[in-house]
């Protein structure tokens, strides 16, 4: 049970992490626009939920992948999940680093490290430019993201089948 919800999809949905990051970019501006600086909370708890476990303890990962994809007319795109998790991760890294500033009276810290998000999650969502996946793949080519996870990001043409198989069959 606990493995099952410890896990991270892979492949990953890239029209859903799209819209993931279309409400990062809403939750964090909102929270710049207004000073309502408990938003870094969601915002951070989001960010560790979906490095833990994906969308599944992330109300925004749930709210996208539960309601709002099944509703479009779009398809799934399969993109590796491996570097989805590490961009997550960078995320929770800033979000939680925010959090902390604020807590500590760092607001400027804090406002910085919100903008810096802002900009990652305004990439992803309109262009599909994960800055976190690319620093991945930079990570890879210098050795020091391991072979194996390397093998399974290259192969995600036969995950990508049977996905769209699984998507058409239902």
């Amino acid at each position: 049970m606990a493995r099952r919800i410890f896990s991270f999809p892979n492949p990953v949905n890239e029209v859903a992490a799209r819209l993931v990051a279309a409400g990062v970019v809403a939750l964090a501006t909102t929270e710049l626009a207004t000073g309502h600086r408990w938003l870094l909370i969601p915002l951070a708890y989001g960010f560790v939920a979906r490095v833990l476990t994906g969308p599944t303890l992330s109300p925004l990962g749930r709210l996208v992948t539960d309601a709002v994809v099944p509703r479009l007319s779009v398809p799934p795109r399969p993109v590796p999940g491996p570097p989805k998790r590490f961009a997550q991760g960078i995320g929770a890294t800033f979000s939680t680093a925010a959090l902390v500033a604020w807590l500590t009276g760092a607001l400027g810290v804090s406002d910085v490290l919100v903008a810096m998000l802002i900009v990652a999650a305004l990439l992803e969502s309109v262009f599909a430019l994960c800055l976190g996946c690319k620093l991945f793949a930079l990570l890879m080519r210098a050795g020091l993201i391991p072979e194996h996870v390397c093998l399974e990001c290259a192969d995600i043409s036969a995950r990508a089948r049977r996905t769209n198989a699984r998507v058409r069959s239902t």
